[in-house]
């Protein structure tokens, strides 16, 4: 069976792919972050301007004009045909390298508030710079990478509270 995927741009548009319709796209990276495309004999520059990998929203400039994009995968989309939401029923505590890679920033510190889709901190991986977001809001229990650290796959990076436990 063909994985399926749809992309949502600027909250309004969406298109479904295949596998094999994104495999035929005829790309090509001139940078770690800009590509060269051609579709229907259209010339395109595209340029990944932001990511956040984990929630698998990106922010694409494409010739002048920014899109931003969401992409869900076979998962998301069955979960959300069956009414049900990941979100609500787990609690995420820990923050977790999705890749092994290098932190380049760090955006917060032990103790400190932050609210769902605060930037956390920037994790460089396959010449991509990822931001890593806060999955819900909560209090920074402990941060246990620094600037210039390289991370293993499934690395705790950072240890959350809820907001009603931590130190207020």
């Amino acid at each position: 069976m063909e994985k399926r995927f749809k992309v949502r741009v600027n909250e309004s548009f969406e298109y479904e792919f295949t596998t094999e319709e994104i495999a035929a796209l005829d790309a090509r990276a001139t940078t770690s972050s800009t590509y060269h495309v051609l579709k229907d004999s259209r010339s395109f520059e595209a340029q990944i301007l932001k990511s956040n990998f984990l929630q698998r929203e990106y922010e694409v400039k494409i010739n002048s004009s920014t899109y931003k994009i969401e992409i869900s995968n076979e998962l998301d989309l069955l979960i959300k045909e069956m009414g049900l939401s990941i979100r609500a029923s787990q609690v995420i505590n820990n923050i977790k390298a999705p890749m092994p890679g290098l932190i380049l920033d760090v955006n917060v510190k032990e103790g400190e508030k932050v609210k769902e889709g605060d930037y956390l901190l920037v994790l460089e991986a396959m010449k991509m710079e990822n931001s890593l977001t806060a999955p819900r809001d909560g209090i920074v229990k402990s941060v246990t990478v620094k600037v210039g650290q390289t991370v293993e796959k499934n690395q705790l990076l950072i240890e959350m509270d809820d907001p009603a436990e931590g130190n207020e």
